[in-house]
C-alpha cells in the first residue's frame, strides 16, 4: 500500500510539473505587447460569481490543445468585468467608479465591459492584431467547441 501511495504521489507530481498553463496578462499589457509584436488578443471576460466562468478555467483553459493554441497565437488576457482595474483602450480610460471593495456576489459593472456591450458571462473577446474587436463568444465552451471557434 505504501508503495502504491509513493507511485501515485510521484505520478501526480510529474503531471503537475509538466502541465502547461495559459500565461494571462492585463489588456493594457497585451495592447503594449501588440505594438511591439502584432498578434491577436484573446480576452476571457469573467466575474467572480459566475459558475460557467469557473468551469472555463477548470476545464477548457486547462486542455492542452486550448493552452497550446492560445499560447502560440494570441496574447491571453483575463478581465474581471466587475473589477476595479483601469483600462486604457484607444486613448480612453475605462474604470469602475462604483466598485465596492469586499463586495460579496455581484459588484458594479466595469465601464470597459459596458463598452464591449457584454451580453453575458463568460464572454471571450478576440481582438485582431491591430487591437480592433473581431469577435465575441458568449457563454461556456468546451475545449473542442472553443478550438472550432478560434
Amino acid at each position: 500500500m505504501k508503495r502504491l501511495l509513493i507511485v501515485l504521489f510521484v505520478f501526480t507530481a510529474t503531471l503537475t510539473a509538466t502541465a502547461q498553463e495559459i500565461k494571462w496578462m492585463t489588456i493594457d499589457e497585451a495592447l503594449a505587447a501588440q505594438k511591439k509584436t502584432p498578434k491577436p488578443i484573446f480576452m476571457d471576460v469573467y466575474t467572480d460569481w459566475c459558475g460557467p466562468c469557473k468551469m472555463l478555467d477548470k476545464k477548457t483553459f486547462q486542455d492542452k490543445k486550448v493552452v497550446d493554441l492560445i499560447s502560440a497565437n494570441y496574447y491571453a488576457v483575463k478581465f474581471n468585468a466587475e473589477g476595479n482595474s483601469e483600462v486604457n483602450y484607444k486613448g480612453i480610460k475605462y474604470a469602475n467608479a462604483a466598485f465596492v471593495e469586499g463586495q460579496k456576489g455581484r459588484n458594479s459593472a466595469h465601464d470597459f465591459g459596458k463598452f464591449l456591450k457584454l451580453q453575458g458571462y463568460p464572454t471571450m473577446v478576440v481582438f485582431d492584431a491591430k487591437g480592433e474587436i473581431a469577435k465575441s463568444i458568449v457563454g461556456f465552451r468546451s475545449a473542442e467547441e472553443l478550438l472550432t471557434e478560434l
